[in-house]
């Protein structure tokens, strides 16, 4: 296999710059709907945004109280920026005076039994859609679930796939090539993923109503009347008290592989939990969760990667994999960037761009269980104290400083952003140079920022955020839409209603035939 180095240079010619430019993109970005008062809205998901079951653009995560705004894909980053910025600025406008909260973190929650759990209406399909939220609310509680997130959704173009394959052995066919080259990618990107949470984590500090019913031995500080912190955390999201199952410790899926990686998740979906048995399928006639497996269906396995494609039909996740294997990788490793009004900024994209590109790039062997170990430690080290002075990471076994490991990584980013700026001084070396600040000072960060603001102003995280909410709203409100922009939100939200009623009227079989049909395929 050719070097990081050899690749590059068999890139660096007008054609191959070109196909390495034309990526596509596509972004899903989380946030909870809170009333003025800055506590958790509870009503239902509402009707002007259309049917959260059927809407391509605004959905609904775990809870009504949860938005999901999704873009097409694009090429085109000021293009998906602005399409995601759309869908905001309409939603907030049809939020009758509620808010959207800007941070990963929820916002204060007094009874967590007042979270709604998302209504996808009566159908068989929306029924299966709640009952799942429904069984994730009884084995982790429904506070967990509320945590928000921004997904990034990414793949190369044809061209590059064409151009990389003439430079391989062309020892497999080309759909064989793109899954094993894509799996050598989200290999790589796990041995980096600590590099994600120290720029990017944004929730180095929470309302301390998310912990009070929680057992932890994480050593928190206070800031206020109720900000809990750790003083070097970057991500406490992606930590133990985020978006985590512990009983998914035991299962073993393998990235060395497309057929490694099916084989592990079809063993996961299939493996009974003693402890979820415990709180019943069907108590009394209902529903509690799908079923008493480790994972009730694919979707519950919880990754800061995932490989994907896109379904026809009914297809589950990994039945799409198996019939045409890997089509683009979802990147779930992103705190919701609470300088940004959507949640995420133009140069985390473009040096997203660079670090998958590089991850593509790079030889990638297999993975093992000791490599396994050490990716998790690197993780958790960097989401409790990636701003810790002198932080030492495990590289191989051996010991390295994370900013000796970041300076290493930016040298070969560098030579990514000079192919996809054509050579000249471009948006892409921009972007590497605005987050190269943080490498060199912590306090750059995202959650560095964060951890200057509250402590030099003491002042409550819950407080900032609100502040922060109201702000965003009223530009979001002020943000100039064409009418026919607005006229095509509306019609959306008409449509999706409209599919929502016939899908009801088809359906013809029990809902009890509708669960024992689906996990019989």
């Amino acid at each position: 296999m050719k070097s990081f180095n050899e690749l590059v240079g068999d890139l660096s010619d007008p054609t191959s710059r070109q196909a390495l430019k034309s990526m596509q993109r596509g972004i899903e970005r989380e946030a909870l709907r809170i009333e003025k008062t800055g506590h958790l809205a509870t009503d239902s998901h509402p009707e002007a945004l259309g049917s959260a079951l059927m809407h391509s653009r605004i959905t609904t995560d775990y809870s009504e109280s949860l938005l999901e705004f999704i873009t097409p894909v694009f090429e085109n980053i000021d293009e998906l920026v602005e399409d995601l910025t759309y869908t905001h600025a309409y939603s907030v406008r049809n939020l009758n005076g509620q808010q959207l909260w800007p941070v990963s973190m929820p916002c204060y929650v007094g009874d967590v039994a007042d979270i709604p759990i998302a209504d996808y209406g009566s159908s068989n399909n929306g029924k299966m859609k709640r009952l799942y939220r429904k069984g994730l609310t009884y084995r982790y509680g429904a506070l967990m679930q509320i945590i928000s997130g921004v997904h990034f959704n990414f793949s190369v173009s044809d061209d590059l796939w064409t151009r990389l394959y003439e430079l391989s052995n062309k020892a497999l066919s080309k759909e064989e090539f793109i899954s094993d080259s894509y799996f050598g990618l989200i290999r790589n990107y796990r041995r980096l993923v600590w590099v994600l949470p120290y720029l990017f984590g944004a929730s180095p500090a929470l309302c301390g109503s998310f912990v009070k019913d929680q057992k932890t031995t994480l050593p928190f500080e206070k800031i206020g009347k109720g900000t809990l912190y750790l003083p070097y955390a970057t991500s406490l999201r992606m930590s133990d008290l985020g978006y985590t199952n512990q009983e998914q410790d035991s299962l073993d899926i393998s990235y060395n592989n497309l057929s490694s990686y099916l084989d592990g998740m079809n063993a996961a979906i299939n493996m009974p939990s003693a402890n979820f048995a415990q709180i019943g399928v069907k108590v009394e006639g209902e529903y509690r969760q799908l079923n008493a497996n480790v994972l009730q269906i694919e979707n519950e396995f919880y990754s800061p990667i995932r490989a994907k494609r896109v379904a026809k039909g009914n297809e589950k996740p990994s039945e799409s994999l198996a019939r045409a294997g890997v089509e683009y990788i979802e990147v779930r490793a992103l705190d919701v960037n609470p300088y940004s009004a959507v949640g995420i900024e133009k140069s985390q994209i473009r040096f997203l761009d660079m670090f998958l590109l590089n991850c593509l790039l790079q030889p990638s062997s297999n993975s093992d269980e000791t490599e396994e170990a050490e990716i998790s430690a690197n993780l958790q080290a960097v989401v409790l104290e990636g701003r810790k002075p002198g932080l030492v990471l495990s590289q191989n076994g051996a010991d390295i400083s994370l900013t000796q490991w970041l300076e290493t990584l930016f040298i070969n980013l560098g030579s990514i952003a000079e192919l996809l700026d054509d050579g000249v001084e471009g948006e892409y070396q921009k972007a590497l140079a605005h987050w190269h600040k943080a490498v060199v000072n912590p306090d750059e960060t995202l959650s560095g920022r964060i951890m200057t603001k509250l402590q030099k102003e003491q002042v409550d995280h819950g407080h900032w955020v609100k502040e922060l909410a109201q702000q965003y709203h009223q530009q979001l409100i002020d943000l100039p839409i064409s009418d026919s922009v607005l006229a095509r939100y509306e019609q959306d939200a008409k449509t999706s209603l409209g599919k929502q009623a016939a899908s009801e009227a088809l359906d013809e079989v029990s809902f009890d035939q509708f669960l024992a049909d689906y996990f019989e395929q």
